[in-house]
């Protein structure tokens, strides 16, 4: 930086703040630091006794610290992502819609690799609500050297790093399974908590059925759920290894393609997740669904109602993080579990 007159000063960036007070109206910063001073700006700072100022030299080759976050910005942005106009070098996207926010990790890694560079997101993975937080830019001095921007741009490559979807699903099938539930012993308490937890993402339950435990009638009512077209099926109960808990094997009778039986997760070891030939989506939600405040069901269902398949290996990476505290206040999703 260097110190010059503020009669010169325009085209130059502050390297601080300059506040301005007037009695009894206004004590704040007039000029942040990375301002560009402007011909109009230099009678406000000389009526601010600031007859020399501290600014950084722009020179061939070093781009300033607005423009850098722009660049940046572009790195990330994608559909359904609005952007904040540019304060103090920085720049931060919010969710113009609902859906699943996804974060190419490598890349993101890749960019934040790079020395003076940074872009901050929210966890990947996770459902986001209109307006939500999603990622901010910035670079780390008020200057910042042109070539250092290219690099990080070859390395983000010529996609964004980040990606909005919407759901997509619209509605649902619940088999709740059980004898007890068909012969109207009790009543059915599952049914109600799942339908909740789909609603939120847009889903509607269309059919329900109560076939009791039989392998055979799950097997059944799991075909005819199929048959009517619906965008996703959920068996409820008989998911334990306990003999008459024939949830599972029922699943796998309909000729499903299994892709876990059994997850990472505490509440939810007992889950099951499927897809038929066409990509229909079907799982088998253990007893915790119904009682815990959070589960391995929440994990999954964001991806899920995005129609974003979910893979063995998205299961097995739930391992880390995958242990809810069970808190007596519960936050989710703004906590550790499923992060």
């Amino acid at each position: 930086m260097k110190l010059i007159p503020t009669e010169k000063a325009a085209g130059h960036v502050l390297c601080h703040d300059m506040t301005q007070i007037i009695p009894g109206q206004y004590k704040d910063a007039r000029f942040r630091k990375g301002h560009v001073v402007r011909e109009e700006d230099i009678p406000v700072l000389l009526s601010m006794g600031k007859e020399h100022l501290y600014v950084w030299e722009m020179t061939p080759g070093m781009v300033h610290e607005d423009d850098a976050a722009k660049r940046l910005c572009a790195l990330c942005q994608n559909q359904g992502m609005d952007q904040s106009p540019v304060k103090e070098g920085k720049i931060e996207l919010t969710a113009a819609r609902d859906g699943l926010f996804l974060v190419d990790s490598l890349r993101l890694n890749a960019v934040n690799a790079l020395e003076d560079i940074m872009v901050a997101t929210r966890h990947g993975g996770t459902a986001v609500r209109r307006g939500d937080k999603l990622a901010g830019t910035r670079v780390i001095p008020l200057v910042i050297q042109e070539e250092t921007l290219r690099q990080a741009e070859e390395a983000a490559g010529s996609t964004p790093l980040l990606e909005l979807v919407p759901w997509k699903l619209k509605s649902a099938a619940i088999i709740a399974t059980g004898s007890e539930v068909a012969k109207g012993l009790i009543q059915d308490a599952f049914t109600p908590v799942v339908e909740k937890k789909l609603a939120e993402f847009g889903i509607e339950t269309l059919v329900r059925r109560t076939p009791g435990d039989g392998p055979e009638a799950v097997k059944a009512a799991v075909l005819e759920a199929k048959a009517s077209g619906v965008d996703l099926i959920l068996c409820t109960g008989g998911m334990s290894v306990d003999p008459d808990d024939n949830t599972p094997g029922a699943i796998r009778r309909t000729g499903a393609h299994i892709v876990t039986y059994g997850a990472p997760v505490l509440p939810g070891a007992m889950f099951l997740l499927g897809y038929f030939q066409d990509g229909t989506p079907v799982m088998g939600l253990p007893g915790c669904v119904m009682y815990a405040k959070r589960t391995i069901f929440d994990l999954v269902l964001p991806k899920i109602a995005a129609g974003v398949p979910v893979t063995r290996a998205d299961i097995t990476r739930m391992g880390e993080g995958g242990l809810c505290l069970g808190c007596e206040v519960c936050t989710y999703p703004n906590c550790g579990f499923g992060k």
